[in-house]
């Protein structure tokens, strides 16, 4: 059976992309403050944008704010994604963005509905309930999870940076290292990644020699300032895989997201290149 990263890698290898294409459909980019009006935004990106996107990310608030409309345009989302990776050849992942966590039949309660209702291929999570709080989304070997490890938000240190002494006789290390040396030993069924901000490139060097192997979701290039090719030479793995450059709204608020979502695309493959991948 296929794995989520493994179905992520075949994706990336048909568009020649790293780019996670953010859905957010804030109200001020709204025609009107409908939950229609919130789909008719998305679908005009994803239809934009589906050539050179590795992956969408919707976020559930946005929908959520509209109540039960808004869960149903979420769902309509999805569903159209799918149609639109059928016409491409090439099924296009997608990871809804909940940052859930919980646990016990309320963490499966919340997986039921992203993987079974939604039909989502993949979530963020907040680890920071332990093991117990994940394993309800691992029950589902072909879908997959983003664990939030080192986040873009100007607060993330507040938590993530405290030091802690990790394993026994080792010296400490950050919070957030712990949290991706957890997640490099918890992914035995190719299934967990971790969010890591663009923002940061030392954290990223860091959380990428804790976690060599996993996939990273790396959100904050371009509106929340990140370098792009400072990012990629800090995260990438060894294969010149391993990240999802996720990108919202310099693509979404771009005069045409297509030629921005392309632009993206050309310069990460451009970026790789130049560090010999």
């Amino acid at each position: 059976m296929e794995t989520f990263f493994s179905f992520l890698e075949r994706r990336v290898d048909d568009c020649s992309s790293l780019l996670c294409i953010g859905l957010d459909p804030h109200l001020a980019d709204l025609q009107h403050p409908t939950p229609e009006a919130a789909l008719d935004f998305c679908l005009g990106i994803v239809k934009e944008t589906s050539a050179y996107a590795a992956a969408f990310k919707p976020n559930a608030a946005f929908f959520e704010y509209f109540g039960a409309e808004g869960w149903i345009a979420l769902q309509k989302l999805i569903a159209a994604i799918k149609e639109e990776s059928k016409k491409l050849g090439s099924m296009i992942p997608i990871i809804l963005d909940a940052k859930r966590g919980d646990i016990a039949s309320t963490a499966e309660a919340y997986a039921k509905s992203a993987f079974d209702h939604l039909g989502a291929d993949c979530i963020t999570l907040n680890p920071y309930l332990g093991k117990d709080s994940i394993d309800p989304f691992l029950g589902y070997p072909e879908k997959g999870a983003f664990l939030l490890c080192k986040t873009s938000n100007p607060g993330a240190g507040d938590l993530q940076d405290l030091s802690v002494l990790g394993a026994t006789g080792r010296s400490p290390l950050h919070l957030y290292e712990y949290v991706a040396q957890l997640a490099q030993s918890w992914n035995t069924g190719n299934n967990i990644g971790l969010v890591v901000g663009a923002t940061q490139p030392e954290a990223l060097a860091k959380v990428r020699a804790a976690a060599p192997d996993l996939w990273f979701l790396a959100p904050g290039v371009g509106a929340q300032g990140g370098d792009l090719a400072t990012a990629l030479k800090a995260g990438l793995r060894k294969d010149g895989k391993g990240m999802l450059i996720n990108v919202s709204r310099s693509v979404a608020r771009a005069e045409s997201p297509k030629r921005a979502a392309a632009e993206l695309r050309d310069e990460i493959i451009a970026v790789k290149y130049d560090l010999d991948y």
